[in-house]
């Protein structure tokens, strides 16, 4: 079998999980990340058997630190099949027109709009969307939670609004520039880009979001309100998001009341990195009253958009057509429970 050669530019957050998850793969092969300078990330890819690349004006810095590099990003470029941008927001255009230039696909994240790639990405909603693309984007880790539940719900009755407050994460647990605050910080500009980025995938979806960043780097928080087409009960919903991929459910009544204990959950999982791939919804959080329906739930925000990069990696090198066969290959390497 011919494996799929596949580069990640930016060795960080996602950077660096997203490799972790391509090297788990048996159909995929990492060519090698990429860092601008030569820090301790750099050192534990090394670390790990990773080749890295690095921009040919950080070169010098390399060399003085002593730190060995496979080449420069150029060099990569030739090498590989595709590759996973996780740089910072907004230099997307710089680098898609360098992946243009090389011949190689990509794949952006969240960060970056979605005119950007012209296609987003979200493996249950839209698979076939990205199938043989040069181009495409993995949408953020809140858009990706509601889709995960969003999604399957609307398939069997048709959401006609959604109400969204996201509660957000200040910073992620590794960063000290953006926190900690002590205090809540509404996003007065409304809506927030998460309806919006929803619609990239649903278009049809009319989905209204607020946010307010809260004095924690562990998860989100979603408060979601639906009005549904018919009639449905509290099972009913369920039932859909026992079968929904990638979704766990979870109950206050077994001690699961925090998002600090989900991430305790997932350290005793025994997850790489402590990561909770699966969006996590409280069974006993979910209410619905005639035709609304009332939810919370969680968003691991370093990790839930990494098995949505994987399988974007096979519809846009057309590895495997079948979306349920990609996120059975995907979970099964990650360690993430199947669902039939």
């Amino acid at each position: 079998m011919t494996k799929i050669r596949v580069a990640v530019n930016g060795y960080r957050t996602i950077g660096k999980r997203v490799a972790t998850a391509i090297a788990a793969q048996d159909d995929m092969e990492l060519v090698g990340v990429t860092k601008t300078r030569p820090t301790f990330e750099a050192l534990t890819a090394l670390d790990k058997g990773y080749d890295l690349y690095v921009p040919e004006e950080s070169v010098k810095a390399f060399n003085d630190a002593g730190v060995r590099i496979a080449g420069t990003l150029q060099d990569m470029y030739k090498k590989v099949d595709i590759v996973v941008d996780c740089t910072p927001g907004n230099v997307g255009e710089f680098y898609r027109d360098q992946y243009k230039a090389a011949g190689v696909k990509a794949i952006f994240q969240g960060g970056e709009d979605h005119a950007l790639a012209g296609t987003s990405f979200n493996s249950t909603a839209n698979y076939s969307e990205s199938w043989g693309a040069q181009f495409s984007r993995v949408v953020s880790c809140n858009t990706t939670g509601l889709l995960r539940t969003l999604n399957p719900i609307d398939r069997v009755n048709k959401i006609q609004n959604a109400f969204v407050t996201i509660v957000r994460r200040a910073a992620d647990p590794g960063d000290s520039k953006n926190g900690p605050i002590n205090g809540l910080e509404p996003s007065v500009k409304l809506p927030t880009h998460h309806g919006p980025d929803v619609q990239s995938i649903m278009p049809w979806l009319n989905i209204s979001t607020m946010a307010v960043k809260a004095s924690t780097t562990l998860m989100h928080l979603h408060t979601i309100v639906a009005q549904l087409e018919r009639e449905t009960t509290t099972e009913e919903i369920l039932a859909i998001l026992e079968k929904a991929p990638r979704v766990r459910l979870v109950s206050s009544k077994d001690g699961i009341k925090t998002t600090a204990q989900i991430m305790e959950l997932a350290r005793d999982l025994g997850r790489d990195r402590s990561d909770m791939y699966e969006i996590v919804v409280w069974r006993d959080g979910i209410k619905v009253v005639g035709n609304t329906l009332y939810m919370y739930q969680a968003v691991h925000q370093e990790s839930d958009v990494i098995p949505e990069n994987i399988d974007c990696i096979r519809s846009m090198c057309k590895a495997e057509q079948d979306v349920a066969a990609s996120v059975a290959k995907t979970n099964a390497a990650l360690g993430i429970p199947q669902k039939n």
